[in-house]
């Protein structure tokens, strides 16, 4: 309940944060894709599901605006036996040519992960390593507060199902996007979430393939490694995607 309630607050000033910006600069509308996919998850949780993403983009003059999210569902037989929510946002502002500041809020919700749920709020600077060419590369670097419920086994010696976990921790991330023609594009995106309690890598690597109008086809595959998890616990879960984007210019 406090992970939520302190997601929310952050999520409600950042957006009071984007209004106000919005009034103020002749922005260029939202942008990025929405996608429908079938998905294949191992791990802690072994499923065939499908699952909705979204990347959602919007930038003025100075200030620049990111939200990001996907949800996967999964039933056999009548019952869930997937149910995972990630999102994410975050507020940043050119500070150089190439170099920014930013604020971001994170979280995520799993059923049947090694972690209930979790959050992580925090800011830093960013810098845009390659801007021309058909090749483009952003990397960030900063630091913030993370909270996580880890699920514990039914029969754990506390007697407790779950266990909160709160800490400060460093992030880094690269975000790099490569068109091969004006049809296919790769995209790379990794994160770290480092501390002394928990270490947290993602690494999503994809393929664009373009339909026809504002259609294409991606395919993807996700890595996510956690350093500490609960006993009986995996430690990496692997997601794969393919279905259908709707890029919105």
């Amino acid at each position: 309940m406090l992970a939520r309630f302190s997601l929310a607050a952050v999520l409600s000033l950042c957006l009071s944060s984007f209004m106000g910006t919005a009034q103020a600069e002749d922005t260029k509308g939202w942008g990025g894709e929405v996608g429908l996919s079938g998905a294949r998850t191992t791990g802690n949780n072994d499923t065939t599901n499908v699952g909705l993403t979204f990347k959602l983009n919007n930038r003025g003059s100075d200030w620049r605006h990111n939200l990001a999210g996907t949800a996967d569902y999964g039933s056999n037989q009548g019952n869930t036996n997937k149910r995972r929510y990630r999102l994410g946002y975050k507020i940043g502002r050119d500070l150089a040519p190439r170099t920014y500041g930013f604020a971001n809020a994170d979280y995520y919700s799993e059923d049947f992960g090694a972690f209930k749920h979790g959050y992580y709020i925090g800011g830093g600077a960013g810098y845009s390593v390659l801007v021309d060419g058909p090749s483009q590369w952003r990397v960030e670097a900063g630091a913030g507060f993370r909270s996580q419920k880890a699920r514990l086994k039914p029969n754990d010696p506390s007697g407790l199902s779950s266990r909160l976990e709160e800490f400060a921790s460093a992030r880094l991330f690269s975000d790099f996007e490569h068109k091969f023609h004006e049809t296919v594009t790769l995209t790379n995106d990794t994160e770290l979430f480092y501390s002394d309690v928990d270490t947290f890598f993602i690494n999503e690597i994809g393929v664009n393939s373009h339909l026809f109008g504002a259609l294409a086809l991606r395919a993807s595959f996700r890595i996510e490694a956690h350093t500490d998890v609960p006993e009986g616990r995996e430690e990496v879960d692997t997601i794969s995607r393919i279905g259908i984007v709707y890029k919105m210019e």
